[in-house]
C-alpha cells in the first residue's frame, strides 16, 4: 500500500518537459535590433530551461520575410526538425509590401496547414501580433503613422481570426507592446523592439508556453 501511495505521489508531482521549440518568422522573431542571444525564442528558452523544461530551439526566422517568403523558405525546417512546439509572429512585411489582406490571409492558412499537417498539435502552436512599429522613430518612412497603425491592426486581426480557426493559440500582447513603444523601448537601428522589449515578450509567453509539465 505505501508504494503504492509513493508512486501515486510521483506520477502527480512535476515531470520534466522535453520541448523541441521551432520559431517561425521575421525580424522580431529573428531578434535584428540586438544580439540573436537576446532574441525572445532564445530568451524564452533560457527561461524554461531555468525551470527544468528541457529545451531544444531552432529559430528560423529571417530578417524582413513576408507570409510568402516564411512558405518558401522556413516551412521546411518542420520536417527537418520535428518540433513539437511552435511559436509564429509574420506580417510586418506583408504590411510594407502591401501585399494585400486577402494574400496575407490565404498565406497563414499554408502556414497553419502545414504546421498541423508536420504533426504539431493546435494548442502547441503560439501566435504572436507583430509591434506597433508605427510608433518606432523611422516608421514615418513607410506612411503616414495613424494609417499605419491602422493596417497592422488589421493584420494583426486577421492573423488571431486564422489562428482561432485551426484553434492555436494567439497571445495578445499588443497592448504590451503599445506600452513598450510608448516607453521608448526601441532598437537603435530606429524601428525594432530594444533588447529589453524582448525580454519582457520572453517574460510575458513562459507561462503560456511552457510549465513544468509536458503538455
Amino acid at each position: 500500500m505505501r508504494r503504492l501511495l509513493i508512486f501515486l505521489l510521483l506520477a502527480s508531482g512535476p515531470c520534466l518537459a522535453q520541448v523541441r521549440y521551432l520559431a517561425l518568422g521575421d525580424s522580431f522573431t529573428c531578434g535584428t535590433g540586438g544580439p540573436p542571444e537576446r532574441s525572445f525564442p532564445s530568451q524564452l528558452a533560457r527561461l524554461a530551461k531555468q525551470r527544468g523544461v528541457e529545451v531544444t530551439l531552432e529559430n528560423v526566422a529571417v530578417n524582413g520575410y513576408s507570409t510568402q517568403d516564411l512558405i518558401d523558405d522556413e516551412l521546411d525546417a518542420l520536417t527537418a526538425f520535428h518540433p513539437d512546439t511552435v511559436t509564429l509572429a509574420i506580417g510586418a512585411n506583408d504590411v510594407v509590401r502591401q501585399t494585400g489582406e486577402g494574400r496575407y490571409r490565404a498565406n497563414l492558412a499554408r502556414i497553419f496547414s502545414a504546421i498541423l499537417a508536420a504533426g504539431v498539435k493546435p494548442s502547441r502552436v503560439f501566435v504572436l501580433p507583430q509591434p506597433d512599429w508605427s510608433q518606432s522613430p523611422v516608421a514615418a518612412g513607410f506612411g503616414a503613422r495613424a494609417a499605419l497603425r491602422e493596417r497592422l491592426e488589421a493584420h494583426n486581426a486577421i492573423l488571431k481570426q486564422e489562428a482561432a480557426k485551426v484553434g492555436a493559440v494567439y497571445v495578445d500582447l499588443f497592448p504590451s507592446f503599445v506600452e513598450q513603444a510608448k516607453a521608448g523601448l526601441i532598437a537603435p537601428d530606429g524601428l525594432h523592439p530594444s533588447a529589453k522589449a524582448y525580454s519582457a515578450w520572453a517574460d510575458a509567453l513562459l507561462d503560456v508556453v511552457f510549465t513544468t509539465r509536458s503538455k
